[in-house]
């Protein structure tokens, strides 16, 4: 494998996650390769009378767990999950930010939306009590750039700090720009991923009025069903995820124990449409093909691709075609799999989790299944993991993110071996 490179290696050392199926990455890859859904009825508000009544909500997260109470009252419920996901994450890498040099670390965290609820809340405070009534946290608190701003207070990061928006795409394109300030050698750590909760009525609305929610209301685990033909939308759902990235000559130097390197990032656009993605996929196409050219390998070498998979009728015939596009006849050869019909869509936040999911098939050589997959969709014919993790070797592993506006986000990680 011959290695295409501008600067210096980067390399995964940490991953954290707070998700709909679990509160660690290690109950979430649980969860998922037993196939199990985190998607049930919404608790979060009274959707009573909503066409959508289902979403994959964080079940018993306290932000006391990861924070002082001074702090959880200044974050959004975005943020929070941010911090918690940071934090693991850290642990997980045991690296111990008091012997790092702030200037020398920097984050890449980002949201597709920020604290929506903070909008719809204080909104309705105004309309029923007036200016006074507002609370002065309300700004600082829902805007996208305040979770990894808070973040780097919380830790003393003094380094380069930015929020990537990219819709769904966010959590890829996070660490795609997080590899490239380590190759740049900003920095030798970076703190990259996605973390999102629209969990309100607006967001759900919204998202059903543009057909893109599911509303198999009688059955929320059987809701999200990529790639099968009786799919009806997708899931909306909330949590975040992490990882520590660092120069391999800093990993190495302390020590630190590594699970892969990132070897190609590819981010386009498809200048198509607000929402809909193009069907020929030719951006997303473009996206994986500019991650495994960075790379230096060929498709043949890709062991898995983690798909965007959002089991919306477009979405799913689009990927395919992306990816027939990409890998000619081997298409057929590489098994793909979407973990959203488990944990739904994540939106900022489902890109990064996809990454922590191929990291994890990596290491325990398993394939997370694609559930829900009963009927296939005649237009979506690969290999699709249906409904049972499969055992598999996973050296080279290629991760799809693809959000509104047309946004597309690529990501070929390699399995560490020293």
């Amino acid at each position: 494998m011959k290695r295409v490179s501008n600067g210096s290696r980067v390399v995964i050392t940490g991953m954290g996650a707070v998700t709909p199926v679990g509160l660690s990455v290690a109950d979430f890859w649980d969860s998922i390769t037993a196939g199990r859904s985190g998607v049930g009825l919404v608790t979060l508000f009274d959707a009573e009378g909503y066409p959508t009544k289902i979403a994959g909500e964080v079940k018993g997260f306290d932000p006391l767990d990861f924070m002082g109470c001074r702090e959880a009252k200044r974050m959004a419920r975005f943020g929070q999950f941010a911090l918690a996901s940071v934090r693991m994450a850290l642990e997980d890498a045991g690296l111990d930010m008091g012997r790092e040099d702030g200037a020398r670390v920097g984050l890449e965290v980002g949201s597709a939306v920020g604290g929506m609820e903070i909008v719809e809340e204080q909104a309705l405070v105004l309309a029923q009590g007036g200016p006074r009534r507002v609370q002065p946290t309300a700004l600082p608190s829902l805007l996208v750039n305040m979770a990894p701003c808070q973040i780097a207070i919380e830790l003393g990061v003094k380094g380069p700090v930015s929020a990537p928006v990219a819709a769904c795409a966010t959590g890829v394109v996070a660490v795609g720009e997080a590899t490239r300030r380590l190759q740049r050698g900003d920095v030798e750590v970076m703190i990259a991923g996605g973390t999102e909760s629209v969990m309100t009525p607006l967001a759900i609305v919204a998202f059903s009025r543009i057909g893109a929610l599911s509303t198999r209301n009688d059955e929320p685990e059987r809701a999200c069903r990529p790639f099968d033909a009786e799919r009806d939308g997708t899931v909306m759902s909330e949590g975040a995820a992490v990882l520590v990235l660092e120069t391999l000559e800093h990993a190495i130097k302390r020590r630190a124990r590594i699970y892969a390197e990132v070897l190609g990032f590819g981010f386009t656009e498809d200048a198509y449409h607000i929402a809909a993605p193009d069907p020929n996929g030719d951006g997303s196409a473009q996206a994986m093909s500019l991650a495994i050219r960075e790379a230096g390998i060929n498709p043949s070498e890709v062991d898995y691709i983690a798909s965007h998979g959002t089991g919306t009728v477009l979405n799913d015939v689009s990927e395919t075609e992306a990816v027939k596009a990409v890998f000619g006849e081997g298409a057929y050869r590489v098994p793909i799999s979407s973990n959203k019909s488990m944990v739904g869509h994540m939106l900022g936040a489902a890109g990064s989790i996809s990454i922590i999911a191929t990291v994890k098939a990596m290491e325990d050589g398993l394939l997370p299944p694609t559930i829900n997959l009963e009927t296939p969709d005649p237009e979506c014919d690969l290999d699709y993991v249906p409904n049972v993790a499969r055992p598999a070797r996973v050296d080279v592993g290629l991760i799809n993110a693809f959000g509104f506006g047309g946004q597309n986000g690529s990501l070929l990680v390699k399995k560490w071996e020293a």
